[in-house]
């Protein structure tokens, strides 16, 4: 977006809100807005088409807290085309509007911000310079699954991925071996031209060599002139013992490569980790569901249960409750920073579908003796009590 449209386009008219709008206001309005000028909505409609473009524009910029600070404060400046004495430029009887922003920023004014986004429309110089600067790389983000036990214990999984990376043919710059780039003449390398507007001037891309400050006449032909292109590589990708589900390994320089010699980007692979049919897992810790017969809560017993290593034996107290949780310490997960977490066994009774003639003669002969024991006695005296 360029300086003029701070300054000339007002976005809170587009979206018929008044400058003192809250976030949520805005947001009303945009979406009542963008529902009816949709182009799904009113197709071949030139005329909706480009109104919604223009509250998108709006919206994009008033959403965003930092770029509506950057554009009321650029608006308070320089609404109703006023101007500074002597006149705006990069020397002689004027003075350099970059400077002026600097000096505020330094004074603690308007911040960062303004100054960064007008000093650099504003001066040629600025411009230039912003325009060939080294730029860093996109990130770029993939996914990987991993089964439950790699998550667990770590995995080093090798990955094919197709991304943009540096044009081997070119090294990057561009045009055919053998061959240089030269510099734009309509810019003089600075990637930029200045227009004067009354009092300002404005600097704006350069559209012969699309900002870039040069000009390719034998474009390399893998790469098209752009000095990147998408390749295939293969990665290895070392899996952090006990990694969460959704979480995101960084690999650094891994991304897109930077534009004039900046540096690549970074990858972040985010792990998908697919359940385990019998050990789930909390933070650290696994668990396990063991079921259990009524006998072997009531009169004790020794349980032999699975871990992720082997196994491990458990006594099982008598009159233990069904649900009861048991711990097998160290049992769990060991991160690389030395946590370790512990195997929790839930005990659950497992009550059988039907039973013979033998088995429901003996266990009648069972509820008949504990005929006076009342498992909810507890319950409903609490039920009892808070009626009263």
């Amino acid at each position: 977006m360029s300086a003029r449209d701070w300054i000339e386009k007002d976005f809170y008219r587009e979206l018929g809100v008044s400058s003192d709008a809250s976030a949520d206001e805005i947001k009303k309005a945009y979406r009542k807005l963008a529902r009816e000028l949709h182009p799904d909505a009113n197709p071949g409609d030139a005329k909706a088409e480009a109104r919604f473009k223009a509250v998108s524009e709006a919206y994009g910029v008033l959403s965003d807290a930092a770029k509506r600070k950057q554009y009321d404060e650029a608006r308070r400046l320089f609404a109703g085309g006023g101007g500074f004495p002597g006149g705006f430029g990069t020397g002689g009887g004027g003075f350099d509007v970059g400077d002026l922003f600097n000096r505020q920023q330094q004074a603690g004014g308007m911040g960062g911000g303004l100054g960064d986004l007008l000093g650099g429309l504003f001066n040629r110089r600025s411009g230039a310079a912003s325009a060939t600067r080294p730029r860093r790389g996109e990130d770029v983000e993939t996914d990987v699954r991993i089964d439950f036990t790699e998550a667990v214990r770590g995995a080093t999984v090798p990955m094919r991925l197709a991304s943009p990376a540096t044009c081997g043919t070119c090294t990057g710059s561009g045009a055919r071996p053998g061959t240089s780039p030269r510099t734009c003449t309509n810019c003089g390398g600075a990637g930029l031209v200045t227009r004067s507007q009354g009092a300002f001037a404005f600097s704006e891309p350069c559209t012969d060599c699309r900002g870039t400050g040069r000009l390719i006449d034998d474009p390399c032909p893998e790469c098209g002139g752009d000095g990147v292109s998408t390749k295939t590589r293969t990665l290895t990708i070392r899996i952090p013992a006990g990694v969460d589900d959704g979480q995101r390994i960084r690999l650094a320089g891994q991304g897109e490569p930077g534009r004039n010699n900046g540096p690549a980007g970074d990858l972040f692979v985010r792990v998908h980790v697919t359940p385990h049919p019998v050990f789930g897992r909390t933070g650290n810790d696994l668990t396990l569901t063991v079921p259990v017969t009524f006998p072997e809560l009531a009169l004790g017993t020794t349980l032999t249960v699975p871990t992720l290593d082997g196994k491990v034996t458990l006594k099982v107290p008598a009159g233990t409750a069904s649900g009861r949780v048991l711990r097998a310490k160290g049992k769990g997960i060991a991160r690389r920073d030395g946590q370790v977490g512990d195997l929790l066994i839930t005990l659950q009774v497992a009550v059988p579908n039907n039973m013979d003639g033998t088995a429901r003669e003996a266990l009648e002969n069972y509820a008949s003796a504990t005929a006076q024991h009342d498992p909810r006695a507890e319950l409903n005296a609490l039920l009892e009590k808070r009626s009263v």
